[in-house]
């Protein structure tokens, strides 16, 4: 289940604290509760997930975002994901998630979030995020508009553009070939 609770909290949280500038870092703190665990005793890789939405939540909150979204009737997804998984988060660690806007293209924007657990980075992901209306995406220049941050275009590090040129390469729809040695794959069940 959706942790809706925790997602209430961050939400009054993030509307306590000064805005933020479309780049601004937000530090959110976090437990890891028995039911974020998985069979092995640890922050299952799912939660992870969910923990750095909750995140984004609350930079979305302290950027103006979460305002032009609903000014608007705009929606925000996740267009792809990628995460490094480096320390374990064990059940009552205490950890923090923090949550940046790197920069953007016409298309997407592209988020930074980490988890420090005790001063030790535990965990990175790079998002890729778009603003979507009921005709589709909605142009990233129109969403800095809304915001009042028109002139925003940082350039993208380097490790974040090599992502997206990796992305590039990557074919949509899935490719699925049988492995080594086989002429087909087995028929679904």
């Amino acid at each position: 289940m959706y942790p809706i609770i925790r997602t209430a909290l961050e939400v009054r949280s993030a509307r306590k604290l000064p805005k933020l500038p479309i780049d601004g870092i937000h530090i959110s703190q976090h437990t890891c509760l028995p039911w974020d665990i998985d069979a092995f005793i640890e922050l299952n890789n799912g939660r992870t997930l969910t923990l750095l939405d909750i995140g984004r939540t609350g930079l979305a909150i302290r950027t103006g975002l979460i305002r032009a979204l609903r000014k608007n009737g705009w929606g925000l997804t996740m267009a792809g994901v990628s995460v490094r998984y480096r320390r374990r988060i064990r059940p009552f660690d205490r950890f923090e998630v923090r949550s940046q806007a790197l920069g953007r293209d016409t298309r997407f924007f592209y988020l930074h979030q980490t988890i420090w657990k005790k001063g030790e980075p535990a965990c990175s992901a790079l998002y890729r995020s778009a603003v979507v209306n009921k005709a589709g995406m909605v142009p990233v220049s129109e969403v800095l508009d809304a915001i009042g941050q028109p002139n925003w275009n940082p350039d993208l590090p380097n490790w974040v553009q090599n992502w997206i040129e990796a992305e590039n390469t990557r074919p949509w729809p899935p490719e699925h070939t049988a492995p080594k040695g086989l002429t087909s794959l087995p028929a679904p069940e």
